[in-house]
């Protein structure tokens, strides 16, 4: 009791002292008191006591912004030092009511949040958790450290993921820009010009550059796996694959070189695949898994591959894949494949035929008549190929329809190149009629 009386008369003292200084304008002398007063109630462990100076001093008329500051950062020391949970989240909250809106606060407010998301994430709040954290802005924080910001996006797109809220998810992820992780961060400008923002130094628990890339990544692999996008997904990994940490071990960068191959081969045939497909064929690494090289051969070569043979090859490796392809994608994964090889056949197909019968086509497929043509007439329809079927004949036709005009142009490019040559045959024969006649006078 005789503490409390104490501790109430030294604050009573000290608050004298701080209104003094605050309406003198000392800054350093008002931040020395109110932080002092904070002092005297953490050694006194009276934290509710605590809590109410933190509002009444920033509530006080004509505050200074560096006294406020002062506070919120000699607060914040004090939270892992709390006795229980209770008391801790009170004096979050009480930090962050006191922040609320103050710019020069703004990324001790943030860091406050992410203390208390995580503290709620802990109890099983996840979609609390997550709306906590996007109230805050951070890309907006121009004193924030890069590696930092980046760090509290990707706790914002994690949380938004664990809620299974994907759409926001996507939001959140586009305000990082893949280009940050490639810049060179000794190429960056170490002392600010006058006039500059002065970046604050990213806190010890942040990971670096490199690091926040890889979980970048990982993330955008969990939101693409919902969307069942494989090539986005494959090109998540060869951003993996990619990074210098995981290149030199080949403990790490083996088993994503092999999600990279499957996830090329499930990903549909266009440009992009054939790009990616052709890049990573020329990676000498690929050598060290012989059966994947192989299986990028065959895509890339204009054969049929027989769907069975190829299933017996691989059906091993893909079920030891089973827990990297990650969960649900796993069955419909299987299907997909076999699809794959299916439109990768129908394309060979067309190469080689420009009319086949839809039984033939059925026999080269390993499917039944019904099977063929609805794979057929799917590629049709995602303008893969351009095919017409005759079903009353049975017939397959893979040339292209020319319209109107390209037909009145090939005509009278062929009446161009019959003029020519009756023009070129006429000087031919009149030239041999000169020679003769000029033969005959001599």
């Amino acid at each position: 009791m005789e503490g409390e009386r104490n501790l109430e008369a030294a604050i009573e003292q000290l608050l004298n002292v701080e209104k003094q200084m605050r309406l003198a304008g000392d800054v350093a002398g008002t931040k020395k008191a109110a932080t002092d007063i904070l002092q005297l109630c953490f050694e006194a462990k009276a934290w509710r006591t605590l809590n109410d100076q933190i509002v009444l001093l920033s509530k006080r008329r004509g505050q200074l912004k560096q006294a406020v500051t002062a506070m919120v950062q000699q607060a914040m020391q004090y939270i892992d030092e709390t006795p229980d949970i209770e008391t801790k989240i009170e004096l979050i909250k009480t930090l962050n009511s006191v922040s609320a809106g103050k710019i020069y606060v703004e990324i001790e407010r943030a860091r406050l949040i992410k203390k208390l998301a995580k503290i709620k994430e802990e109890q099983g709040l996840i979609a609390e958790a997550a709306d906590l954290m996007q109230e805050i802005a951070v890309e907006t924080f121009g004193a924030m450290a890069k590696t930092e910001k980046i760090a509290f996006i990707l706790e914002q797109v994690r949380l938004c993921l664990d809620r299974q809220d994907y759409v926001r998810a996507q939001i959140l992820s586009r305000k990082i820009s893949p280009r940050v992780f490639d810049a060179d961060p000794t190429k960056e400008k170490k002392k600010p010009k006058e006039g500059d923002n002065i970046v604050e130094e990213a806190p010890a628990d942040i990971p670096s550059l490199m690091e926040l890339k890889r979980i970048y990544y990982e993330l955008m692999i969990r939101y693409y796996s919902h969307q069942k996008d494989y090539l986005e997904i494959c090109r998540c990994y060869k951003s993996i694959y990619d990074i210098p940490s995981v290149k030199e071990n080949s403990a790490h960068w083996i088993p994503v070189l092999r999600k990279i191959c499957w996830y090329l081969v499930l990903s549909p045939h266009d440009p992009m695949q054939s790009s990616l497909l052709n890049s990573i064929l020329e990676d000498k690494n690929l050598s060290e898994i012989p059966n994947f090289r192989l299986l990028l051969k065959q895509l890339v070569t204009m054969e049929v591959i027989q769907w069975t043979a190829l299933w017996n090859d691989y059906k091993d490796e893909f079920e030891n894949e089973k827990n990297l392809l990650g969960g649900s994608l796993v069955e419909k994964a299987a299907e997909d494949l076999k699809q794959r090889i299916i439109e990768h056949n129908i394309l060979v197909v067309s190469k080689y035929y420009s009319r086949i019968t839809l039984k033939r086509l059925a026999e080269l497929l390993c499917l039944n008549l019904q099977e063929a043509e609805k794979h057929l007439s799917e590629m049709v329809v995602s303008k893969a190929l351009v095919a017409k079927i005759d079903r009353p004949m049975g017939i397959v036709s893979f040339q292209t329809s020319k319209d109107s005009n390209d037909i009145l142009n090939s005509w009278a490019m062929n009446l161009e190149k019959l003029l020519d040559l009756v023009e070129k045959s006429c000087h031919q024969i009149h030239k041999e009629t000169m020679v003769h006649k000029a033969a005959l006078k001599v």
